[in-house]
């Protein structure tokens, strides 16, 4: 085995093939030149390693790993690769050596163990990727040290609470940022379509940087019960989305999610923040009924924007279809009056969307002269989310080529694989009632509106690349939401009939 030489095998997550495991990275080791005692630590070193995996970090839903071995550089790496639960990097308890005996702890053995056989040991949350276990071992005459990163791998979930119990809501400690990827990673697995979540560096990082406010859900003893969070973003926006909202399942029933949501609503802000909104799953309605208990209103329907395979772990629904979405607004602030320029044909229907929501504007009608188009360029914004398959364009400011710019995404994003593409125009500009109608023609039609957007009050049109969907498998709970759904299918231009 030559110097850059990679080489990779998957087993099965049974304690039965650890022997196979160790034989087979002791014999590429051999073939680098590690011999005897050397041999004997990376033996160890991987016999720990690959047991936290099997035992700890492994669920039935993770029945694989994959261990991959580098001729490096004097050396050898391996690496440990698998979908079990995230994580903390920083967070691990040392194991202390006692010469008290009734002192002495497990606590850590096995990761000191490692440390003290290998070169280097690193951890690494690899977000929808899962995570893996970097162990670096290097010839006897090479020898070359790295720097050890102390890590726990495993996490072993207490048992269902049943009884009420006490507990408090606050804002996040950053040391507990792990257990709110860990609560996302038992709730969705590795399917929940902001990677973010799989990340507590991120987490902790968005909290200083006041993109997010979260709340978590302790025990008298520090246990973790859950999380929601307001998150805001892009950098101009004044709302803020209701998300990355998980209740550990063996708290569930303790009222935990109102708690949380209550303290989001009254904490004090350190940024502007005239109102949020949420995106509640129709694939079962749970979400939809905690939107109607906290006064978040219906304001708009997205459909197909999230993958059928995205998991709610302890919930049955369909998973024949992509995952449409509900959204709904609520103003934290009282809402401003507006001058608003809304397409005549959808004017009925955004009128009656803005009242649920608690707000009223003045509709106007634009003149000739302001559905003039001076301006050359259009500016948009626009990005994809790869996990969800559904891309978002904002229309910044009208131009004459707009047309030209959205067919040019659209195409873009259709190449790319996005299912969803949703559109959002702003209604303070009189052009939005006259390029509505342009842009129907391309494919897209109504979807919703969204007051107080990075663009102001904003009108939503969709546009859906190819994809199978069945109305009568989208569960809606309200008497609105019901009747927003058959307006938009009256005017889904995929509609065959």
């Amino acid at each position: 085995m030559v110097q850059g030489d990679s080489i990779k095998l998957t087993f099965p997550n049974k304690l039965e093939y650890s022997y196979l495991v160790q034989q087979f990275v002791r014999e590429i080791a051999k073939m680098i030149g590690f011999t005897g005692d050397e041999l004997n630590k990376i033996d160890i070193a991987l016999e720990e390693a690959v047991s936290n995996v099997m035992i700890h970090t492994h669920d039935e839903g993770n029945p694989t790993f994959d261990i991959i071995c580098d001729h490096i550089a004097g050396g050898i790496r391996i690496i440990i690769k698998e979908m079990g639960i995230p994580f903390n990097p920083d967070g691990i308890r040392k194991y202390e050596v006692s010469g008290n005996l009734d002192d002495l702890s497990t606590s850590g053995l096995g990761i000191y163990l490692i440390q003290n056989v290998m070169d280097h040991l690193e951890f690494h949350n690899l977000g929808t990727q899962g995570k893996e276990t970097v162990m670096i071992k290097f010839l006897p005459d090479e020898l070359q040290k790295g720097v050890v990163t102390d890590q726990q791998v495993g996490n072993k979930e207490p048992a269902v609470i049943k009884e009420k119990i006490d507990y408090t809501v606050r804002a996040l400690a950053e040391e507990e940022a792990i257990e709110v990827s860990r609560c996302a990673y038992k709730t969705h697995g590795y399917t929940f379509f902001d990677d973010h979540i799989y990340f507590p560096e991120r987490l902790v990082e968005m909290n200083r940087k006041h993109e997010m406010i979260s709340a978590v859900a302790v025990t008298a003893d520090g246990t973790f019960m859950g999380h929601s969070a307001f998150l805001y973003q892009y950098p101009e926006d004044v709302i803020a989305e209701l998300t990355f909202v998980f209740v550990n399942v063996e708290y569930r029933g303790q009222g935990a999610l109102n708690r949380l949501v209550d303290y989001l609503f009254t904490v004090p802000k350190k940024r502007e923040l005239r109102g949020m909104y949420a995106y509640a799953v129709t694939n079962h309605p749970f979400t939809q009924k905690s939107m109607i208990k906290f006064q978040i209103n219906d304001c708009g329907l997205l459909l197909a924007t999230s993958p059928a395979s995205w998991k709610f772990k302890g919930i049955s629904e369909d998973t024949t279809q992509r995952i449409s979405v509900l959204l709904s607004f609520k103003y934290l602030e009282p809402p401003l009056v507006y001058d608003l320029y809304v397409p005549p044909h959808h004017q009925e229907m955004v009128e009656k969307l803005y009242r649920n929501v608690g707000a009223n504007h003045r509709y106007l009608v634009p003149t000739a002269e302001q559905l003039v188009c001076t301006r050359a360029e259009s500016v948009i914004s626009d990005g994809a989310n790869e996990l969800e398959g559904c891309a978002e364009i904002f229309v910044m400011e009208f131009g004459q080529d707009l047309i030209k710019q959205i067919r040019k995404s659209v195409r873009h994003y259709c190449l790319n694989g996005m299912a969803a593409i949703n559109l959002f125009l702003k209604l303070k500009d009189p052009l939005s009632a006259k390029y509505t109608a342009e842009l129907e023609k391309l494919g897209f039609f109504f979807a919703g509106i969204l007051p107080e957007s990075r663009i102001g009050d904003a009108i939503i049109l969709q546009y859906l690349n190819n994809v199978d969907l069945d109305y009568g498998k989208i569960q809606l709970v309200t008497d609105i939401a019901k009747e927003l759904m058959n307006y938009i299918r009256e005017r889904d231009p995929n509609i065959i009939d």
